[in-house]
């Protein structure tokens, strides 16, 4: 049996070097005297957004226009022989989006001198780990001590209420029953924000589900919520499986995220919501590599987050509203925790992206 692996491109049986280039998790490009590309590995092409097929004999520069303000550099290497290194570098790539790296620049060999490898370690992913890390265990210390302090509230809020129930039965006035009134429905409102504040408090039952039944329930209820004309996009990918989850939970999650949307586009022109589903390989979340994992971005047109709020957007009572209670994100936080995933956002003036990123393998479990 022919146990040879062949490059898609050239259709040619691969080479032991080929195959182990190909499965390096750094990124290797090659070019000759004139800057262009005449080889690239899988890491490459994902991290560049590259097709090998349609960039190779192209000019790196034209491919890649981060790339452009490097060139007297890489031009400087091939002149001198000289091997350079860059830490942290930004890279604009085509569509305008910027990765951050580190790269070695190196003249290869005498017979090869009018070639230039490239070694580049994308550094986002790591980057976001860190900060994912970090952003949990400082939202886990403020939880519990928030959740302490919610219990020492809740404790007293029933004595009142219980005190409060006895004398308005006691009263015979009217209007002294209307005090008392108040002060059940004031205690009554404080609860329910404690019980908020403690967030989900049953135990969670997984089964499996389709999430775009999900997504069309929180879509339909915006819908009918909003004041104002608002466009909801959906772009699906119709071939995600059900997965195993908290469903009542996970809508909580997704409404809570559509809904601050939704009320962050009030005074938007033209106010739109987008939501799409993706899956993603090899994706980390808290320092554990997941094989697939389901990405559902809310995208909306809105003014963006406060800069002042971002670094602790998912903490309770952190909200960039004057009526709002800051508790719909937190809550949404600790409900994808459970499900062992991920929230993060990118937030700029008129774009603001959520996404809710789940590990597949628990669908599969």
């Amino acid at each position: 049996m022919n146990q040879n692996l062949y490059n898609v491109t050239t259709k040619q049986p691969l080479t032991m070097n080929q195959i182990v280039i190909d499965n390096l998790t750094t990124a290797i490009l090659m070019l000759d005297g004139e800057l262009n590309l005449i080889r690239i590995n899988q890491s490459a092409e994902s991290l560049f957004e590259l097709s090998e097929k349609r960039a190779l004999g192209k000019p790196l520069t034209a491919l890649v226009p981060g790339w452009l303000k490097m060139e007297p550099l890489l031009r400087e290497a091939l002149a001198s022989g000289q091997l350079f290194t860059q830490r942290k570098a930004q890279i604009e790539l085509l569509g305008g989006s910027f990765i951050t790296v580190d790269l070695t620049i190196s003249p290869l060999s005498d017979e090869l001198k009018h070639q230039l490898l490239i070694e580049v370690i994308g550094l986002d992913r790591y980057l976001r780990i860190d900060r994912d890390n970090t952003q949990r265990e400082h939202q886990e210390s403020t939880q519990q001590m928030v959740r302490g302090l919610a219990h020492e509230i809740k404790n007293p809020l029933g004595g009142i209420r219980g005190s409060a129930q006895l004398l308005h039965e006691e009263l015979e006035s009217e209007e002294l029953r209307e005090y008392t009134s108040i002060i059940i429905e004031e205690t009554d409102r404080l609860k329910s924000l404690v019980d908020r504040l403690l967030g989900p408090n049953r135990p969670s039952e997984f089964t499996p589900f389709n999430i775009h039944e999900i997504l069309e329930r929180a879509r339909k209820l915006i819908e009918l919520e909003c004041a104002f004309d608002i466009t909801v996009c959906r772009d699906y990918d119709p071939s995600i499986p059900d997965i195993l989850m908290d469903s009542d939970l996970i809508f909580q999650a997704v409404l809570n995220i559509v809904r601050n949307a939704m009320q962050s586009l009030e005074r938007t022109p033209h106010p739109s919501i987008k939501i799409v589903t993706r899956t993603e390989r090899q994706f980390t979340i808290a320092s554990v590599r997941h094989r697939n994992v389901l990405k559902i971005d809310i995208i909306d047109n809105g003014p963006g987050i406060p800069p002042e709020i971002k670094e602790n957007l998912f903490l309770p009572m952190i909200t960039g509203r004057p009526d709002g209670t800051g508790l719909g994100l937190s809550v949404a936080h600790a409900i994808i925790n459970r499900h062992k995933g991920m929230l993060e956002f990118h937030s700029d003036q008129g774009r603001t992206r959520f996404s809710l990123i789940i590990p597949l393998e628990v669908a599969s479990r």
